[in-house]
């Protein structure tokens, strides 16, 4: 059955649809000559020209990089047909060829930045109680309600946003998720799950969905896994990939990399093992002394962040597979990303903070509109300050720059979110941040300094 996209809105997107369908329709038989024809037809439905520069770049990669070939040929066999038809118009088509122009067009009509995805927790509610969550310290009480959540995908699209991000608590937990995805099916959805919830049935209503693909948590191997999350919990999250994996869905993992484990979730074993279990790209976290129990020993030394700020660009390039730091990928996003600059976070109370590891808000979501959060004294403090340093390196006011996020919260009166969120700006943990920005401050000068000098001997 030929799949058929919601909602066209111009002669383009139809014609958009009869060359999508005409494209995939050939992917399994021949994928790399399909592949190549996708890359002209994103070519052509690209507004802005550095999307038409990143396709060729992309063409270039798939045609010199064995690892980048295998992952999308990977991905145009092993994926159900649903899914792979509605991820590539919602999230390519949609979310990024045409809504990141829409996006810089309502910014002018708006005089306002807006971003390219909002992060939401639809309930704090979790089956789960992981030592150490970021989401820890929040009620464990509060839920968005489903009209508001509707509403809110609404006003997104209007902006030009067609990529939302689940959190929580559980995302899975919320009753209504499949609904509202459902309903809103011009649009790509992600969410961070603990992975424990997918059964044969979840499995099955992730690929008929076709426009959602989760996150996994893992903290590593059984051993690391089960220690933070719970006995048992590993087996269950290889249940589930199994099953989404047979199924074709599309999914990943999200590890939140910490002195301990470092070694082990970036290691050839491991990452190979990824690939197996048919995971396709990975979000890496360092992880920050908030939430439940924070321990800032748990912080990745400066060597180590040294390490993965050359280790994760090497798996990019040298396996199947596609991994995100979102701490060293600065020089990718020109610093930080957060504030509303390019996402944002609303929490199951509603409340709207400029990231999820700072819990900090001026506005609520239930009581006012998409717009009027987007213009919030909060998000103008941050953006008026980004980037944070000139070194991208150093893109975190929470554990780079660390004075700029008291500067924030001080100029704007942003309230915590929960009862020890503003321990990131004063006492014991405030201290040792201010420590870790120094340090890695000095490492990372020193790594740009290095890379400035490779680029110059190269003739850049």
């Amino acid at each position: 059955m030929r799949w058929q996209a919601p909602k066209l809105r111009s002669a383009r997107d139809f014609v958009a649809i009869q060359l999508l369908n005409t494209v995939l329709s050939h992917m399994i038989r021949d994928p790399e000559k399909s592949f190549m024809r996708l890359l002209k037809l994103v070519r052509f439905l690209a507004v802005q020209e550095r999307h038409k520069n990143m396709a060729d770049k992309v063409a270039a990669a798939y045609r010199n990089n064995p690892a980048i070939r295998t992952m999308i040929n990977n991905l145009l066999r092993n994926t159900h047909p649903n899914v792979r038809s509605r991820l590539v118009y919602n999230w390519f088509v949609r979310s990024m060829l045409q809504g990141i122009p829409q996006q810089r067009m309502m910014e002018k009509k708006l005089g306002m930045n807006v971003p390219n995805f909002i992060l939401v927790d639809p309930t704090s509610a979790c089956n789960l109680a992981c030592e150490g969550c970021w989401a820890g310290r929040y009620s464990q009480k509060n839920s968005l309600s489903p009209e508001r959540l509707d509403r809110l995908f609404s006003e997104a699209k209007e902006l030009g946003i067609h990529w939302i991000v689940f959190s929580g608590g559980e995302p899975l937990v919320y009753p209504h998720l499949f609904d509202l995805m459902g309903k809103h099916n011009d649009m790509a959805f992600m969410a961070y799950t603990n992975g424990t919830l997918i059964n044969e049935k979840a499995a099955d209503r992730i690929v008929e969905a076709g426009n959602f693909s989760p996150a996994i948590s893992l903290e590593g191997w059984k051993d690391c896994t089960d220690a933070r999350r719970g006995a048992g919990t590993f087996d269950r999250v290889m249940r589930a990939m199994d099953l989404l994996r047979e199924r074709g869905a599309v999914f990943g993992v999200s590890i939140t990399i910490t002195r301990n484990n470092v070694i082990e979730v970036t290691g050839d074993e491991f990452i190979d093992f990824l690939v197996d279990k048919g995971v396709t790209y990975g979000w890496t976290f360092h992880y920050i002394p908030i939430g439940r129990n924070p321990d800032v020993n748990l912080m990745v030394t400066p060597e180590q962040r040294a390490y993965l700020a050359e280790r994760i660009p090497h798996i990019r390039t040298h396996k199947p597979i596609q991994i995100g730091d979102f701490w060293n990928d600065g020089e990718l996003t020109e610093g930080c990303i957060a504030g509303g600059r390019r996402y944002f976070h609303i929490n199951a109370a509603g409340n709207v903070e400029p990231c999820a590891f700072v819990h900090f808000a001026v506005d609520n979501i239930n009581d006012k509109s998409l717009v009027e959060v987007l213009r919030s004294p909060l998000f103008a403090a941050y953006q008026k300050r980004q980037p944070f340093h000139d070194n991208f390196l150093r893109p975190c006011p929470i554990i780079d720059v660390p004075e700029a996020l008291r500067e924030i919260v001080a100029e704007c009166g942003a309230r915590p979110t929960h009862e020890g969120a503003d321990s990131v700006l004063k006492g014991i943990i405030a201290d040792h941040l201010d420590g870790c920005s120094r340090a890695w401050g000095c490492t990372a000068d020193g790594i740009r300094t290095q890379r400035q000098g490779q680029l110059k001997a190269e003739g850049f």
